[in-house]
């Protein structure tokens, strides 16, 4: 091995090792060797035999590296600490995508600020600059800029990127106004299992947008001037859906009714942004919308996003799971009101502060205190309700809440085909979780976590939970490959360590 290469071996071990906690001595005695020898290893001054750094990563209970060049990220977790402070809650990141799509629909330059700075929002940035959109961060990368050429070279659009989120769905509304013929590819994103678009097509034909999907497309053809005689009445009570059926309604001549809309916080979010751009949106927040299109938008709009509900739901999560006092700030209480009176049900002590406006002038925040509480299982099944009701995205964490109360708590995760099954991964952790079918697991607490190292589900929420237990499990976890984490979280890592948590981030060499 080249110094180079052993120097940085070195770091990784003597990182290792301290984040166990361990001495170099303590290291030397567990592998059969001397003090002496770990510090010339640490200090790249030694060879070292992939035999021997297996064994190091065997000794303190960690992968050290795998070979090969720049590959995924891993997350190394010290557990069994508690958290302490404050932390604030971030834009939403699915109110980010959908307005990064809603910027399609003006030929005027958008600024959207505070935006969260995650892989989905890359994705669909790197959609929009490929076929001509120009972006720019601004004021020390917090916001961005957009201005969107007199033509869009749909021809160019970057396919990898596009087949990467699911999101890019929602250029069909906006794009049917720019074009009479395009196509995007596929969509992808989390592996949660099939997920029909035919709710989107069905809504969007209304408005004159014919679909073919073959040949890994989505190829779109546009009737202009079709009426809205009669209200669309959406077959499913979907976000995207919803949102969809919005930004095609945002420049449609004439007035559109939406019915079995999702009020939920993104497509909120997405309506208050459509105003920005002059169109009159009745009812936000409820299952009909009325919108009253603008056929040509060409004003600059500057918007700034609201806080995240489903974060703000992952850091109460963590708070409850590590037997935390925290507090966490610019919570959006309109969207967790429900989850919240399931959680005092179950015996969460926490305080609220009044509620004050979100930047965007319309969202209602509190800042959240939760102090660790005796925790007895819910008498009801856990299960998502469109808005009011639990939010889709949040049920998962009530595993590990379930799995840290006292009691037998059932969760039905009816929406998604895959989800409930990656959260018997909790397992690992030492958690009893029994999956009952694809859709509902039975959750035993409370727990007593233990260490692990264990690869990330490829489904967001779970994801996620699989962290949270890890930071209350005791001793050394490692959870790796946490690409889909990136997808819907900033900076988690390093923002969970700001409160007390001991993470490390790594990648292969």
């Amino acid at each position: 091995m080249t110094g180079d290469y052993l120097t940085r071996i070195g770091t990784l071990i003597r990182t290792a090792r301290q984040h166990r906690g361990w001495s170099q001595a303590q290291l030397g005695e567990a592998l059969g060797t001397s003090q002496s020898a770990v510090n010339r290893i640490e200090q790249g001054k030694q060879n070292v035999s992939l035999e021997m750094i297996a064994r190091i990563g065997e000794a303190l209970d960690s992968e050290i590296v795998s070979l090969g060049y720049s590959g995924p990220m891993h997350l190394r977790v010290a557990g069994g600490t508690r958290l302490s402070g404050a932390i604030d809650v971030r834009s939403s990141k699915n109110a980010c995508v959908a307005i990064l799509c809603a910027s399609l629909l003006t030929t005027g330059r958008t600024t959207i600020r505070s935006v969260a700075r995650i892989e989905e929002v890359y994705r669909i940035l790197e959609v929009l600059t490929s076929i001509g959109v120009k972006s720019r961060w601004i004021n020390e990368g917090r916001d961005l800029e957009l201005t969107p050429p007199a033509e869009l070279d749909l021809a160019a659009m970057d396919v990898e990127a596009a087949r990467r989120t699911r999101s890019v769905l929602m250029f069909l509304g906006p794009l049917m106004h720019r074009a009479q013929r395009f196509a995007i590819p596929y969509a992808g994103g989390c592996d949660l299992g099939t997920r029909t678009v035919q709710p989107h097509l069905t809504a969007l034909r209304r408005f004159g947008l014919e679909v073919a999907t073959t040949g890994g497309a989505y190829h779109a053809s546009v009737e202009p001037g079709t009426p809205q005689d009669r209200p669309i009445v959406l077959t499913e009570r979907g976000d995207t859906v919803t949102e969809n059926a919005l930004l095609a309604a945002a420049r449609h001549d004439g007035v559109s009714v939406i019915r079995n809309a999702s009020p939920n916080y993104m497509v909120q979010d997405l309506c208050f942004f459509l105003e920005k751009l002059g169109v009159r949106i009745e009812g936000i927040g409820t299952t009909t919308l009325t919108v009253h299109g603008v056929p040509e938008i060409t004003c600059d709009v500057d918007y700034t996003p609201a806080e995240d509900p489903v974060e703000a739901m992952s850091l109460l999560a963590a708070a409850v799971v590590t037997s935390s006092e925290l507090t966490i700030r610019r919570v959006p209480i309109e969207f967790l009101e429900i989850e919240l009176a399931v959680l005092e049900g179950m015996g969460l002590d926490y305080d609220r502060t009044p509620e004050y406006r979100a930047h965007n002038g319309q969202t209602r925040l509190v800042d959240l205190t939760v102090r660790p509480s005796k925790l007895t299982a819910p008498i009801d099944t856990i299960h998502p309700m469109p808005f009011p009701g639990i939010n889709i995205d949040n049920v998962p964490f009530f595993a590990a809440i379930a799995a840290a109360a006292h009691g037998t708590t059932m969760i039905h995760d009816w929406v998604y085909d895959n989800r409930a099954i990656y959260l018997t991964e909790l397992t690992r952790l030492g958690a009893d979780v029994k999956l009952l079918d694809p859709h509902r697991v039975l959750v035993q607490g409370p727990t007593r976590w233990r260490a692990a190292e264990m690869m990330c589900p490829p489904a967001l929420r779970p994801a996620v939970v699989i962290l949270l237990a890890m930071l209350a499990a005791q001793g050394t976890s490692v959870l790796r490959n946490v690409y889909v984490i990136n997808r819907g979280y900033e900076d988690l890592a390093e923002r969970l360590n700001s409160i007390g948590a001991r993470i490390e981030t790594f990648r292969d060499i």
